[in-house]
């Protein structure tokens, strides 16, 4: 046997392992990032508009399961309450146990505990086309929809003896981002507007990462596996006939 056909024999060992190792790299990636999806999140699909122009209606999203102790003001939360109707809905927490929430300051903007809130993701310049005040119990959550006009919120429920909150024991998820329509597609933004409030804003899920880890594992499993037979092909074009 030539010494090239040797180091070509060579070459396509080099390759099979490479190829190989891509693949089983690939899929642990590939599986591994699906389980551990599993595990974290759980997909929704918003019906209404209530909460466009942040989630379209019809769209579906990823909710990370939190518990309700973990929710803070700005988070856009899947929960489940007998008041509201006992089926999952989507709304924005607002206001969280002993905060008085109001609409609306002279810029029109929803105040909590006397504090303006700039809400850069509202459609519109009004954070509600109805006056309002209300403090929110210990241990309860106030929501409200992005689309003000359109949502059937706490402000429906102001009457009730729990002023229209919703205890933090009924949120099941919180939305981390859109996973479709494509155009869509990506991580919902923190509301800055309450980050100078105490506490803070909750922290991105692992959404990015765990997408990351599934579209590298289907690009080594795809390489991988078209390298492998790539190489012997191109092994044997080089190799003179008679060798």
């Amino acid at each position: 046997m030539s010494e090239a056909r040797r180091t070509d024999d060579g070459r396509g060992r080099l390759g099979s392992v490479l190829s190989g190792l891509a693949v089983a790299v690939g899929c642990v990636l590939f599986l591994g990032g699906f389980v551990w999806g599993a595990v974290l999140y759980k997909p929704y699909t918003v019906p209404t508009d209530s909460m466009a122009p942040t989630v379209a209606p019809g769209a579906r999203v990823l909710a990370q399961r939190v518990d309700g102790g973990e929710v803070r003001r700005g988070d856009v939360v899947v929960f489940r309450d007998a008041v509201w109707g006992d089926m999952p809905m989507v709304k924005r927490v607002v206001g969280i146990g002993g905060d008085k929430v109001g609409c609306c300051d002279a810029q029109g903007r929803l105040t909590v505990n006397g504090e303006p809130v700039d809400e850069a993701y509202l459609s519109g310049k009004d954070a509600s086309y109805e006056k309002f005040q209300a403090t929110v119990p210990r241990g309860k959550l106030f929501l409200l929809g992005d689309n003000r006009h359109a949502s059937v919120d706490s402000r429906e429920h102001l009457a009730d003896a729990e002023h229209g909150s919703v205890p933090r024991s009924a949120v099941d998820a919180r939305v981390d981002g859109t996973v479709w329509p494509s155009e869509g597609f990506g991580m919902l933004a923190r509301p800055e507007g309450f980050a100078k409030l105490p506490g803070g804003i909750s922290q991105p899920g692992p959404m990015t990462l765990l997408v990351t880890a599934v579209v590298s594992g289907a690009v080594l499993i795809l390489g991988g596996a078209a390298y492998g037979p790539l190489a012997r092909r191109l092994g044997r074009e080089k190799v003179p006939a008679g060798v």
